[in-house]
């Protein structure tokens, strides 16, 4: 098993070119396990780990409500935004400066084969992250991603997931809500979740934090959660 990742910060980068990117990536792992079956091969998959940002962008999983997006095209386009429906699972976020995105592109079959694990490991990796600034995240129960104040009037969510496997390969992953202009999220019902607030770590903590050294506790909480041997640029 190859449980080394490599790691490569695309700095702000297009939605769909960075979603391109992913399949590519997805692709050739999933080529490297069909031909090890087919030929009774043994060659190592890759695994990698991506940092983006993106330009404002909504994006509509393949379970969503269309409904869930609030603008019609012109508005999308006033608002200097685009839209995509993508393969993930999941309803309707939103992409934008200042907010950590990080998709995991892991042959699971490395670590472990279970999805719900795999879920449960990325909220946790959020949840001790977050935890280092002083901000107390949970799961809410049927909800993915990491919430504060589960069971209040005052619910809101920190950090959205979605993500899609193909032979127990991952795409897709999380963002996390660090100095995006929340203003954004009015435009959508995010995740087709009425009543329920959207946050960031800067609303919290009444001031702007350094998204490098997020990423870099992310990466150190991942690597524990996951067994990582290590960390290789990519």
């Amino acid at each position: 098993m190859n449980r080394n990742i490599l790691l490569k910060d695309l700095s702000v980068k297009d939605y769909k070119e960075t979603w391109d990117y992913q399949t590519t990536l997805l692709q050739e792992i999933v080529d490297v396990k069909i031909d090890n079956r087919r030929n009774d091969h043994n060659n190592i998959t890759k695994n990698h780990f991506l940092f983006v940002e993106h330009s404002h962008v909504y994006t509509l999983g393949k379970s969503g409500d269309m409904s869930n997006l609030l603008l019609n095209e012109k508005q999308l386009t006033e608002k200097g935004a685009t839209f995509y429906k993508i393969n993930r699972g999941g309803d309707i976020t939103y992409h934008g400066p200042g907010q950590i995105v990080g998709y995991p592109i892991l042959d699971l079959e490395n670590f472990f084969t279970d999805i719900h694990k795999y879920l449960r490991l990325l909220e946790e990796t959020i949840i001790l992250t977050i935890a280092e600034y002083g901000i107390k995240g949970t799961r809410s129960k049927g909800e993915t991603g990491v919430w504060l104040d589960v069971g209040t009037p005052f619910a809101r969510k920190i950090c959205a997931m979605g993500i899609r496997s193909s032979r127990w390969v991952t795409m897709h992953g999380f963002a996390l809500n660090a100095n995006v202009d929340l203003g954004y999220f009015d435009n959508i019902i995010p995740c087709g979740i009425r009543g329920k607030a959207v946050t960031s770590m800067e609303a919290e903590l009444n001031k702007k934090v350094d998204l490098q050294e997020v990423k870099s506790k992310i990466l150190k909480h991942f690597k524990t959660l996951f067994e990582v041997d290590e960390f290789l640029m990519g």
